[in-house]
């Protein structure tokens, strides 16, 4: 891989930090310092406001609003854009002194510093800054988003003068005015205000966002109001040496029912408001008790490699960040809530690359991303009828669970959403052994999801079943026949669908048997183009024909390539952008041949330019189970610290919250060997060779497995809950707390 890191921030353990200002990597930093909740997403913009490059950022989840394309004709593809709206700056702050006001593009300062904890989850940043009168102040900024109660939201200011005493002056508000970078708009009017809370309504959709403040200070508080801004001026009068500290809590109540009367959203996010006596310390020692008890369960420890230590901690943080299954309704965006690249939209990553994070840590949290797709199920039959097709035809992109890609050659061409939501319900269905939900929720899925391929698919003059003008993973392919990833997911998902049916009697359920019959003949007629003699799939149709590109004789500077290349020069050769082969040999893993796996890596991976961040881990996994250690750690180190070193250079836009879900599957799959494709769950543990170790806890039938791997040997038992089965390297063994250990 040709992308190299651009390393700025110190190496800790349990923290993310930045020693001294890098003005040039400004929103890079103000990415990889977002908070989030679940509820909201705050970039890790300066409170005092910067006139250098920033995007004061702050999103919250389910707020979206719309714009449509004029002059769309043609039938099928959508004109309609949905996008994570940029909401309201709930951090506000303008200090003051001698008229001259803080900026830190302009401002003299020195000893900056910042840093993340991931055990609480606040944010710190300080600097001293130096007036042009030569006074100097120390200021520590601080803030938190409980995790206990996901509404509320906390600022601290600390303002200490170090060579004088006298007046500081400090606004600090609730300011909706901020725009949207895309469109460079603002979307909210402010029907309502008052002297510490504003109600905000967003002007195409009309959700309600109602934020409300409580100041903390011991100075007198006078009130200001202005077009979309309510806020508070204080006059400190501060004496040298000694820290006076600030603080803000406030309250975001969201409404997403346009219907719904403005008092009614007000009323709620006053008692909100008024409810909450807590104060930032309070928040603090909440926000310790939950990241320890979720640490205790979740971490994944590596000793002897600091650097990939920190990554993967900072993937499994901003993981829990994003989403824990407690907002009904909610996804994960491709960005999380960071940044407003990919407009906030969710992809296929949900079910493939983050669902099984929360399948081993949040069972309930991994149904709660099914039921999204089972509520949005109506949206998905409309989207069928839009492509002259039955059933459900699940979005490319979605925050509503319409389709909200506005590229053709994407949205009316590729159906891996489709079949990684059925892929979704047979994992976790396998995993957990809920068969409640397989005989209704999961059942009905199948069903409306099988009559979509049935349509879509058609019958070759040979007689053989597959799919045409589609794309695959690969979206350097375009319109392409039979390609294999389409055509091996669909004949998977007949298959279960049917097997589902069988065994819960479910039969009659809506199907009659003449479709039933057809299901069944078109996955055993299904084109899975296939060499016996080389063990090679081909990715599709041609795709051996096409003109070959040395991918590493590409300049860096082509990167990335779309940027770089004439739109249709992608299309034009054997390069590949992301596995998809590669792909369903990882998703099926057990179901492929080592040697399969062996041709098939060695013919693809040197032809994916890895131009999706979602690449590396798959390639990772795999070549740890062929035994390439050291790619595989290369594959690895890349995957866990994409964001943290920049390799893609777009770490500004919004870190990458499904790729980095991918990272966790890389040392537990690939690394740890573990595989959820079978009758049971399965481990062939390795470990990188300068490693001393590593451990890592799963969740699994109601238990609690710990697998802790040395160079010399691997251990695994039981932390929580009963005996469960297992093949651990090899050898089918139940497991209780009473570890067991395997020679290397």
């Amino acid at each position: 891989m040709a992308k190299t890191a651009d390393k700025y921030l110190c190496v800790d353990p349990w923290k993310i930090i930045e020693d001294g200002f890098h003005p040039q990597r400004s929103q890079v930093s103000e990415s990889l310092f977002s908070l989030a909740n679940e509820h909201q997403g705050v970039r890790g913009y300066f409170d005092e406001g910067y006139s250098g490059e920033s995007l004061t950022g702050v999103y919250l989840n389910g707020i979206y609003e719309e714009r449509f394309t004029e002059g769309m004709s043609y039938k099928g593809i959508s004109n309609r854009l949905a996008f994570m709206v940029n909401t309201v700056d709930w951090l506000y702050t303008r200090i003051e002194v001698d008229e001259e006001i803080l900026d830190l593009a302009k401002s003299k300062f020195s000893n900056f510093r910042r840093e993340l904890d991931f055990r609480t989850g606040e944010l710190q940043r300080e600097f001293v800054w130096e007036t042009a009168s030569g006074k100097k102040i120390q200021l520590i900024f601080l803030r938190l988003l409980s995790m206990e109660t996901k509404e509320l939201a906390c600022q601290q200011i600390r303002v200490t003068p170090l060579n004088f005493s006298g007046k500081v002056t400090l606004t600090m508000g609730i300011d909706f005015s901020i725009q949207h970078r895309m469109f460079a708009e603002n979307f909210w009017d402010c029907p309502r205000t008052a002297d510490r809370a504003i109600l905000g309504v967003s002007k195409n959709i009309g959700h309600r966002l109602f934020v409300g403040m409580k100041i903390y200070s011991e100075t007198e508080q006078i009130s200001i109001e202005a077009d979309k801004f309510v806020g508070v001026r204080l006059d400190v009068d501060t004496v040298e040496d000694q820290e006076t500290v600030i603080g803000k809590c406030v309250a975001l109540h969201t409404d997403r029912n346009p219907a719904q009367a403005l008092d009614d959203a007000w009323e709620r996010g006053m008692s909100q408001l008024q409810a909450s006596p807590k104060k930032y310390e309070d928040v603090l020692k909440e926000n310790q008790v939950y990241w320890g008890n979720f640490w205790a369960k979740s971490d994944i420890k590596i000793d002897g490699d600091a650097d990939t230590q920190q990554g993967i901690r900072f993937c499994i943080f901003q993981m829990q960040q994003t989403y824990r299954g407690v907002i009904d309704g909610a996804n994960i965006g491709a960005k999380g809530l960071t940044g407003e690249a990919y407009n906030g939209n969710a992809f296929w990553d949900t079910e493939t690359y983050c669902l099984p994070f929360y399948l081993f840590s949040n069972p309930t949290a991994a149904k709660a991303l099914i039921d999204y797709r089972y509520k949005t199920l109506p949206q998905a039959m409309e989207r069928a009828k839009d492509l002259d097709c039955d059933g459900a035809c699940y979005p490319v992109a979605t925050i509503d669970g319409t389709e909200s890609c506005t590229l053709w050659q994407h949205a009316s061409l590729q159906f891996q959403p489709t079949t990684a939501v059925a892929y979704a319900v047979w994992h976790y269905a396998n995993v957990t052994g809920d068969k409640a939900f397989l005989q209704l929720e999961g059942a009905e899925l199948l069903i409306q999801i099988c009559r979509f391929l049935a349509s879509r698919g058609q019958w070759s003059p040979n007689g053989k079943f597959g799919y045409y003008a589609v794309m695959g993973p690969d979206e350097f392919q375009m319109m392409v026949n039979n390609n294999a990833y389409t055509n091996y997911m669909a004949k998977r998902t007949f298959e279960f669908a049917l097997n589902v049916l069988d065994e819960m009697n479910l039969s009659t359920r809506d199907c009659s048997p003449a479709e039933l019959d057809s299901w069944r003949r078109m996955s055993t007629e299904m084109i899975i183009p296939y060499d016996s003699k080389t063990k090679l799939y081909e990715q599709h149709t041609g795709f051996f024909d096409l003109p070959h590109v040395d991918v590493d004789a590409i300049p860096v500077e082509d990167f990335p390539l779309y940027h770089h290349w004439s739109y249709d020069r992608i299309y034009r050769n054997d390069m590949i952008k992301q596995p998809d082969v590669l792909m369903f040999m990882f998703l099926y893993n057990q179901s492929f041949s080592l040697e399969e796996k062996q041709a098939n890596y060695d013919y693809y991976e040197p032809r994916c330019i890895h131009e999706s961040s979602l690449s590396p881990s798959v390639h990772s996994i795999l070549a740890s189970e062929l035994g390439r250690h050291q790619e595989a750690f290369d594959f690895f180190r890349f995957a866990t610290r994409i964001d943290l070193d920049n390799y893609n250079r777009n770490t500004g836009e919004g870190i990458h919250t499904t790729s980095i879900a991918a990272a966790w599957m890389n040392i537990v799959y690939g690394f740890g060997g573990m595989r959820s494709d079978g009758n049971v769950l399965s481990f062939k543990p390795s470990i990188p060779s300068h490693w001393n170790g590593y451990s890592f806890q799963v969740t699994y039938q109601g238990s609690v497995l710990r697998l802790e791997v040395e160079q010399s040997r691997a251990t695994i038992r039981v932390t929580d809950g009963e005996p469960v089965s297992v093949k651990f390297c090899g050898q089918l063994m139940n497991v209780n707390r009473d570890s067991v250990s395997i020679e290397m």
